[in-house]
């Protein structure tokens, strides 16, 4: 959640600064952006087929594979900053609420950004918490973690194919 809250507030910064204007009309940037979020998310795809087998045996001898919190972090830091949805979001949910004679446009911007992080902090942790109970039951069934890996697999490259075809 961290990873994914930083990139959200990259996004923030960049509207504030501008760069995701540059995004929106720089048909080269957004490109280059889309695709390499795309080929992230299908690498990441990749992986989690890839592990599916030995994510299963690793628990049928009960030696869990170790992921860092490091790594954690990162993937959810590079999925968020590699989404040129979110760049968009930002850039265009963002505006609707500056106020004119508010104060400067950019702290608005900013203190807005912050407040959807802010609520996301507030909602997200809860339903990771529940998703960690369920997923500590569905592990005890190695079989059944091995098809949600593949299936999850399956989806995140479906999503960077759909993400690299899909127009502005």
């Amino acid at each position: 959640m961290l990873g994914i809250w930083l990139g959200a507030f990259a996004h923030v910064v960049f509207a504030v600064v501008g760069l995701s204007a540059i995004l929106m009309t720089s048909a080269t940037a957004f490109t280059v952006l889309k695709y390499v979020g795309a080929a992230y998310l299908v690498w990441l795809g990749i992986q989690a087929i890839r592990g599916a087998a030995g994510a299963s045996q690793a628990l049928a001898s009960k030696n869990p594979v170790e992921t860092s919190l490091v790594r954690i972090f990162r993937q959810g830091f590079l999925i968020d900053l590699l989404n040129p949805k979110v760049a968009v979001f930002f850039l265009a949910f963002l505006p609707q609420f500056v106020v004119v004679g508010a104060g400067p446009v950019s702290l608005q911007l900013f203190a807005h950004g912050g407040l959807i992080i802010v609520v996301a902090a507030l909602i997200e942790p809860p339903l990771v918490l529940i998703g960690d109970r369920m997923a500590r039951n569905l592990r005890q069934n190695t079989r059944l973690l091995g098809w949600l890996d593949r299936g999850l697999g399956a989806i995140l490259i479906a999503l960077g194919v759909r993400l690299a075809v899909a127009e502005r």
